[in-house]
């Protein structure tokens, strides 16, 4: 798999996913005409299913079978994090045998640069 398979692009669709493009959000349409030149950066785009802390020790003790119990629970919604910062919440879809994700919250965009400050 390519870098450019899981980078998302500027329109929100992931390349070679075969999700379909997506409109511009109205919140996108009304951007400063000098932020323009930016709106083309690819951005990493990720899903987080959970997190847990574990000892060294535990970690070289894992192998083939291994169940590690995550703090969050099943059924829960995922974390999408565009470059590490939390910008969403969803549910695991599949399409066209390729996993997605149907965003369920989406964190605004002032809410999402007031965390950046």
């Amino acid at each position: 798999m390519s870098n450019d398979d899981d980078t998302a692009t500027a329109s929100g669709a992931s390349r070679g996913a075969g999700l379909p493009e997506f409109a511009a959000t109205p919140a996108a349409r009304q951007l400063n005409p000098d932020l323009e030149m930016i709106l083309d950066i690819p951005v990493r785009l990720s899903m987080e299913v959970g997190n847990t802390q574990i000892s060294i020790r535990d970690l070289l003790q894992l192998g083939q079978g291994s169940v590690i119990e995550l703090d969050r629970l099943a059924g829960e919604p995922l974390d999408v994090l565009v470059n590490g910062t939390l910008i969403a919440h969803g549910e695991v879809v599949v399409v066209n045998d390729k996993f997605g994700i149907r965003m369920t919250d989406v964190i605004s965009a002032s809410e999402r640069i007031r965390k950046l400050g």
